[in-house]
């Protein structure tokens, strides 16, 4: 039997057409993602992503569109499980009250885990702005929207 991963993300992109982006450390290891994280048992898609706003951004969210959901194998950077994620397009309720930063990793605090978030303008978004390669995939799908748009 082989264990399952479910990670849920939101896309959140402001009116000036930046995306929000997260910067995290875990135990040393530091990587870049959209917001969001993993689904709890009992927990649906929707209602995850945004309790994980509300961790995370400390927002509460309203869920626009389904974007992607992995298509490809990825084996997890943490475990022996298999990552399916699933990205939504999403917006704030209200503002958001978060200290951004310029640069990525910029953290406040020391410890174990910490995060920090920042925006980034999706003309000059890249593949390698994030860690994941679902990330990334969302990421050049994002781009390849964007441009027909504009």
């Amino acid at each position: 039997m082989y264990p399952f991963n479910v990670r849920v993300y939101g896309i959140l992109i402001n009116s000036d057409d930046n995306v929000l982006l997260s910067d995290e450390e875990e135990f040393g290891f530091q990587f870049s993602k959209f917001p969001g994280g993993g689904l709890e048992y009992g927990e649906g898609l929707i209602d995850a992503l945004k309790r994980e706003f509300i961790e995370e951004c400390n927002v509460e969210i309203e869920v626009i569109e389904h974007f992607y959901t992995t298509d490809f194998f990825i084996k997890s950077v943490f475990n022996e499980s298999q990552v399916i994620s699933i990205y939504y397009l999403v917006e704030p309720k209200t503002e958001l009250g978060l200290h951004f930063k310029e640069k990525s990793f910029d953290f406040d605090s020391e410890g174990d885990i910490r995060q920090a978030f920042r925006w980034k303008s999706i003309e000059e978004l890249k593949v390698s702005d994030v860690t994941f390669p679902t990330d990334q995939r969302a990421v050049e799908l994002l781009k390849l929207r964007w441009q027909i748009r504009h």
